[in-house]
């Protein structure tokens, strides 16, 4: 096991020396679900599940156990160097618009992938933190999969897991269904465009809370001046009744335009007209 790859206790870069490569071991601390047996093989059902995923636009899932003495579970995943998406967003400040379309697109057919499942998978915590990306292919995978829904069972049944500035309103009341995961993706998407995280005016989890649930849209959406943009992100983060499904995104003109023309666009178009139509522009 080497250096952490980010702060607590949940990931740590690897070495498989059976396969030479390198992998993210995760840990989480389930102490209160080993002393449970119910719980423990409702545990052993979550995990069981992450290993059946397969999709291009999801981190692989190798290995997986639970370690009584130490009172965790641990898996084992692919790894991406080039790192999470809101880190690759930070280091690439000009990107092409057709870019964050194909971004998009990839995310939304990993979500797709997992909504269609019955009972529908649901990520609970998605995030740009959490999105992991291959620079070199443009290639993007929705990891950290399974892991908010092993913590919520790890604590307390009243608790809410998830990140504040990436919940949907109904998250907060725990009757919710996979609609969580567009509304979570809306939010990323309204990060890379705008280089805030959302709800950035907000000083505490509590305020975010109260503006979430009154309704209130991040100040960072009234940044985006790209009026299909603006709409299409408004489309994600809409109430869940009026939200639309990844399937439905997918076909939205806002996506489907772009891909249609793409392989047109790419033929006569110089590296100069490129470096028009970046997340730049799409700011006030």
């Amino acid at each position: 096991m080497h250096s952490s790859l980010s702060q607590g206790e949940i990931r740590y870069r690897a070495f498989d020396e059976l396969e030479g490569i390198e992998v993210a071991w995760n840990q989480v601390k389930v102490a209160d679900l080993l002393r449970n047996s119910v719980d423990l093989e409702r545990l052993y059902s979550e995990v069981h599940l992450l290993k059946t995923l397969k999709h291009k636009n999801i981190i692989k899932f190798y290995n997986s156990w639970v370690d009584t003495k130490n009172e965790n579970i641990n898996f084992i995943t692919e790894i991406f160097t080039s790192g999470t998406l809101r880190q690759y967003r930070k280091k690439h400040k000009h990107v092409d618009i057709r870019a964050l379309k194909k971004w998009s697109r990839q995310i939304l057919e990993g979500l797709l992938y997992l909504h269609s499942h019955d009972p529908p998978v649901i990520h609970r915590d998605l995030k740009c933190d959490n999105i992991f990306v291959n620079g070199n292919q443009g290639e993007v995978k929705i990891g950290d999969l399974g892991l908010a829904a092993i913590l919520q069972q790890a604590r307390a049944a009243h608790s809410v897991i998830g990140t504040p500035e990436f919940m949907a309103p109904e998250l907060y009341e725990e009757e919710y269904n996979e609609l969580v995961d567009i509304y979570a993706f809306g939010m990323c998407l309204l990060e890379l465009v705008t280089f805030e995280y959302p709800y950035v005016e907000c000083s505490n989890a509590a305020q975010i809370y109260k503006k979430v649930t009154s309704g209130i849209k991040p100040a960072s959406l009234a940044k985006v001046q790209d009026q299909s943009v603006k709409a299409f992100i408004q489309k994600c983060i809409a109430s869940v009744a009026d939200r639309l499904s990844a399937r439905e995104l997918l076909i939205d003109p806002f996506l489907r335009s772009d891909e249609e023309s793409e392989s047109v666009a790419h033929g006569i178009q110089s590296n100069a007209t490129h470096l028009s139509g970046t997340f730049t522009d799409l700011l006030i």
